[in-house]
């Protein structure tokens, strides 16, 4: 009779059935493995399922509805990375410094790595309210070893051109090369952009030959860059050139940006041309087209021919889309005709309702703008609830636009303070001095109500005295 000990003796002994042991047990392992692994992936899926509906519901519903589902539906065990991120990168787009930055802090205090694209996502908060801030995030990434992304080297060489820095600009440059990332046709173009605007126009020159390369004919794809930048150095000449090589392709980009930089150069005879020939050629030509030559005749206050064309969109059955419309109300606040202008807004308004689909964010903005410019305080508040009622999550470059509508017309606002509470906004530092200025308006006004009630109370007590002491 066999004991366990023997039976256990025997199975490693024998050498064949020791390898199907072996076997087995390594099958088992990979068995775990394959298991483990597929777990994980479905809790990362699912993870990737609950952030983005919370992207969902921050963009449509706004941020303290997301706030309520990340607090209320999403289980702890998939609150990870993804869904931090997620909130993180909308409180950047609302503009909310102080949310954003706690949610900074939380992911770190929970130990999640330091990504570049979290860092990326601060220094684009940093970039439009607090830039003294970005060099401490820049700090950060040194101490942790994260490298910069190339959107984020991006996001620094674009600060650096609007400081004017071009020489900051180009060690950026260097250090992107010495990490290995490509200097691309987009980083190039934006190189270009900052050198015009700087009056650098030799050195743009040099880097849109570096975009052209050695054949332009073999790089058609760097036309729709080239246009619009030879077109901002005013060069005609070589705006007809680069149309040249690309025009025989005939791709939707590079007709859209030659009607455009054609107009730029003051030659809206040849933006029409290309235009027509568009149509003509029985090509595709989608809303952006009729939007270009739209903003051709707006940039050249060439109204009659902007009606003429929305006319043509019409009678062609094209549908005008919240681009068109957006056009269309930059068409007539440039030639002044800020009431029309409106009433453009308002017609799209009641289209979009019908196709679920509310005119552009810009659009509103434009007209906020022109309202609080004149000081109007009751166009500028109808424009901002307009903007809530069609679904957009109101931020605060929005009040920035409605207390300027106050302060224009020298009258306090109240209670916008708790308006922007309710909001979930914090005051950045234009606003918080906006806010100052109204505080000063209120105490003038309060003043003036005490001088009011003064010279009122007074001159009710003279009355009296001269009724009871008759003049005889």
């Amino acid at each position: 009779m066999e004991t366990a000990g023997m039976i256990v003796t025997n199975i490693y002994e024998d050498e064949d059935d020791g390898e199907d042991l072996k076997d087995g047990l390594s099958e088992l392992n990979d068995t775990s493995a394959e298991e483990e692994d597929r777990v994980a992936k479905a809790e990362e899926e699912e993870e990737r399922d609950y952030a983005t509906r919370l992207n969902l519901i921050a963009k449509r519903r706004g941020m303290a509805l997301a706030e309520k589902y990340l607090k209320q539906s999403i289980p702890e065990t998939f609150k990870g990375v993804t869904v931090y991120v997620t909130m993180l990168c909308n409180y950047v787009s609302v503009g909310d410094a102080k949310k954003t930055e706690q949610v900074f802090e939380k992911m770190r205090d929970l130990g999640f790595p330091l990504s570049g694209f979290a860092c990326q996502q601060m220094i684009l908060l940093y970039k439009k309210f607090d830039r003294k801030k970005i060099e401490s995030v820049l700090s950060l990434m040194r101490e942790n070893d994260v490298k910069l992304t190339r959107f984020t080297y991006l996001l620094l060489i674009d600060l650096k051109g609007e400081a004017n820095d071009m020489a900051g600009m180009e060690e950026l440059v260097e250090a992107m090369r010495i990490d290995g990332l490509e200097i691309d046709n987009y980083i190039r173009g934006e190189l270009a952009r900052h050198y015009i605007l700087a009056g650098l126009n030799e050195k743009a020159g040099k880097v849109l030959k570096e975009m052209e390369g050695e054949d332009l004919e073999e790089n058609h794809g760097a036309c729709k860059q080239l246009l619009p930048l030879y077109a901002s150095l005013g060069k005609a000449d070589e705006v007809e050139r680069i149309w040249k090589v690309c025009e025989s392709d005939g791709r939707v980009d590079d007709y859209l940006a030659a009607i455009s930089a054609f107009g730029k150069v003051g030659r809206v005879d040849k933006a029409e041309d290309i235009f027509e020939k568009r149509i003509k050629s029985g090509k595709t030509i989608s809303s952006k087209g009729y939007a270009a030559l739209l903003n051709v005749y707006g940039d050249h206050k060439l109204l009659a021919k902007g009606k003429d064309l929305v006319k043509r969109m019409a009678s062609a059955s094209q549908p005008i889309n919240r681009f068109v419309w957006d056009t269309l109300v930059k068409l007539f606040v440039d030639a002044g005709e800020v009431e029309k202008a409106d009433l453009v807004l308002q017609k799209a308004m009641q289209q979009g309702g019908k196709q679920m689909e509310p005119p552009l964010y810009n659009s509103f903005h434009v007209m906020m703008d022109q309202y609080s410019i004149r000081g109007d305080i009751h166009n500028t508040e109808k424009i901002f609830h307009q903007l809530r009622q069609s679904g957009y999550v109101i931020k605060i470059w929005d009040y920035q636009s409605l207390l300027q509508a106050y302060i224009k017309a020298k009258v306090p606002a109240y209670g916008l303070r708790e308006r922007m509470r309710v909001d979930n906004l914090i005051p950045n530092k234009f606003v918080a001095e906006q806010l100052a200025q109204m505080d000063s308006f209120k105490f003038v006004a309060e003043h003036l109500a005490q001088i009011d009630s003064f010279k009122n109370n007074w001159q009710h007590l003279i009355w009296s005295i001269e009724r009871a002491h008759p003049c005889r």
